[in-house]
């Protein structure tokens, strides 16, 4: 091996634990997912400048449409809780459970009270809303980053010229690039085994939302299946926004709602692991295994990153030829 190639697995390498460490998981997301829905559109198009329009198109009423989405359920939250705290208020009294509110203003003055209370929960939510605000500003950076680089991949701009070709800034721009290749690629074949994922979890969705007739059953779907999309993380989107959905029905409709959603969220957990690790060519196990540490040390990206970097160890160890043992105890 030689050494700029060493040296570029040294960059991807530290590029990881950075990440990791600086908690930039969100903005290294945004590109690889970006660049691999700007490729998916080239295919269709066949014109990157088309891709692009499409791809921002795209962005454009996801951003919008989860605006829309935040904005209507704010307005439609004092006539849920008016529907259903009802019905809560009567299945607290038959068991003689005295709940501290009975309709939204007196909910609303309880969460405030609690509030003063405990200091310390004003600071969470403040850090929360400061935290989701960071998050969204890296992804927006990580949009930008991926249309550039679908735009132009080049790393060495001087590489066209023939003077500086056999230099070590331009072999390792190289080295590093292919690194980089290889580790979308792995990302793309986790992607390619979380789009089945994806349809298997909008199927059962389905089925429930048909049987139990919650309104606006096709937008549901369709919203599970595109938060699907999202490792892990899409699930979480579309099981809450189906509850709420349920909510508008009765509390009980959420609470059946709330506890199909967890059978089916723990289901694709293994799921996720027998399918993704079949496609990778890992065990179940330690697919599970990467997906627990990844959590632990970058939380919902990490689950997300776990199977890439997984699949892109193997891919790059599968590269290295070892030499027989017997004929390495021989020299």
């Amino acid at each position: 091996m030689t050494t700029p190639a060493r040296l570029s697995y040294g960059v991807i390498a530290f590029t990881l634990v950075l990440a990791g460490y600086l908690h930039l998981g969100p903005p290294l997301l945004g590109v690889l997912f970006s660049y691999f829905v700007l490729c998916k559109l080239l295919a269709l198009t066949k014109r990157k400048w088309l891709a692009v329009i499409l791809f921002l198109l795209v962005v454009g009423g996801i951003a919008c449409g989860a605006a829309y989405f935040t904005r209507a359920i704010i307005h439609e939250l004092p006539k849920i809780a008016d529907s259903s705290l009802p019905s809560a208020t009567a299945w607290a009294q038959a068991r003689q459970i005295e709940l501290p509110f009975t309709d939204f203003d007196s909910l609303r003055a309880f969460a405030i009270a609690a509030f003063k209370e405990e200091a310390h929960y004003l600071r969470n939510v403040a850090d929360f809303t400061r935290n989701a605000t960071a998050v969204l500003v890296f992804v927006a950076i990580g949009i930008v980053a991926a249309v550039s680089l679908f735009l132009n991949s080049q790393l060495d701009l001087s590489g066209n010229v023939q003077s500086s070709r056999n230099n070590l800034y331009s072999v390792l721009c190289a080295e590093i690039s292919t690194r980089f290749r290889d580790f979308y690629r792995s990302f793309a074949t986790v992607m390619g085994a979380q789009i089945t994922i994806s349809l298997i979890n909008t199927v059962l969705t389905a089925i429930f939302v048909l049987i139990v007739r919650l309104p606006n059953a096709p937008l549901l779907i369709a919203v599970t299946f595109l938060c699907g999309l999202l490792p892990i993380v899409g699930n979480l989107i579309s099981n809450t926004i189906i509850v709420c959905i349920a909510f508008t029905v009765s509390l009980k409709m959420a609470m059946v709602a709330l506890i199909f959603l967890i059978a089916i969220h723990k289901l694709e957990y293994f799921l996720n692991s027998k399918i993704i690790g079949d496609r990778i060519r890992n065990p179940v196990w330690l697919t599970l295994l990467a997906l627990i540490i990844g959590e632990r040390l970058m939380g919902i990206p990490g689950m997300i990153l776990a199977p890439v970097v997984l699949n892109y160890l193997r891919v790059e160890m599968s590269k290295v030829e070892m030499e027989p043992a017997h004929e390495s105890r021989l020299r």
